[in-house]
C-alpha cells in the first residue's frame, strides 16, 4: 500500500490542484477540512481544526507525510506549530510547508504570520520541505478586479509583483512531497515582474474596460519594504512559465 499523506488546505486554490497530483502518483491523501466531507475520488475527508487544535492528532495518525497548504490572514503560526507537534508525536516522516517570498522580510503581519510558521516547521523535529512562492495569478485578479470596480483606479507608486501560476506551484510543490527533506528551498515566482499600473491595465484591456488611473504613495515602513522589492525573488528562484497574460487570456472573457 502507498504511503498515506495528510494534506491541509486540500480544498483551497492550491490545494485543489495539488490533490489530483498526489492521488495520480500514486499515493493515497487524506485531506483536513473543518466541516465533514464525504469521501470521494480516491480521497478520504477527516475533521478537524487546526487553529483550536481539534481532531489534529487522529488526522495524522498514520501519514508518511503532511502537506501544510493551509493558511488564512491571521492565526498561521499557531496553527501550524498545532499540526507540527502532533506530525512530530505522530512520527511523521516528511512535513512539507507552502509559504510566501518576503516572509523573512515584508512589515506586515500575514508575513511575519507565514515566518512563525516556517519556523515551527523547522523547529518540529520532523524533517522539512519549505517552498516560498510568488503570489498567485489568482489573487492578483482578486485584487485588480476588484480595484477596477471603481471610476478612479488607485496605482500605489514602487509597488510590484511578480505572480506565480497557481498550477506550476502545485507541480513544484507535489515533487518536493514525494521527495526527500530538503529544507527551505529556492523560491518560486512568475517569469515576469509587474507594476500595479501594468497589471491593471492588462486586467482592464482583457476586459474591454477603460478607468482613470491615479498615482499613490504607500506610506512607512510597507511603502520602503515593497520599493525596496522585499517581496520579490530577483535573484536565485525558481521562474514559472505562465504570465499574467498568459492567465489573463484563459481566465478573463
Amino acid at each position: 500500500m502507498a504511503a498515506t499523506i495528510l494534506v491541509t488546505g486540500g480544498t483551497g486554490t492550491l490545494g485543489s490542484l495539488v490533490v489530483p497530483l498526489l492521488r495520480a502518483a500514486g499515493r493515497e491523501v487524506r485531506v483536513l477540512t473543518r466541516k465533514e466531507r464525504a469521501g470521494q475520488d480516491g480521497v478520504a475527508y477527516v475533521t478537524g481544526d487546526l487553529a483550536k487544535g481539534e481532531g489534529i492528532e487522529a488526522a495524522v495518525a498514520g501519514a508518511d507525510t503532511v502537506l501544510h497548504l493551509a493558511g488564512g490572514p491571521k492565526g498561521d503560526e499557531e496553527a501550524t506549530r498545532n499540526l507540527a507537534r502532533a506530525a512530530a508525536a505522530a512520527g511523521v516522516r516528511h512535513l512539507v510547508y507552502i509559504s510566501v517570498i518576503g516572509a523573512d522580510h515584508m512589515p506586515i503581519s500575514w508575513f511575519k504570520e507565514k515566518l512563525g510558521a516556517e519556523r515551527a516547521v523547522a523547529d518540529s523535529g520532523v524533517p522539512w520541505t519549505t517552498l516560498r512562492a510568488a503570489q498567485f495569478h489568482d489573487l492578483v485578479l482578486n485584487v485588480v478586479s476588484k480595484m477596477a470596480k471603481m471610476p478612479v483606479l488607485p496605482v500605489p507608486g514602487g509597488l510590484r509583483f511578480q505572480p506565480v501560476d497557481a498550477r506550476e506551484v502545485a507541480a513544484r510543490i507535489v515533487e518536493l512531497t514525494l521527495g526527500e527533506p530538503a529544507g527551505l528551498v529556492p523560491d518560486l515566482a512568475g517569469p515576469k515582474v509587474y507594476g500595479m499600473a501594468e497589471l491593471s491595465r492588462g486586467y482592464l484591456a482583457a476586459r474591454g474596460k477603460h478607468r482613470l488611473m491615479m498615482p499613490v504613495r504607500m506610506p512607512g515602513k510597507v511603502g520602503r519594504a515593497y520599493r525596496a522589492g522585499e517581496n520579490l525573488t530577483l535573484d536565485g528562484a525558481a521562474v514559472g512559465e505562465r504570465t499574467w497574460e498568459d492567465f489573463l487570456a484563459e481566465r478573463v472573457h
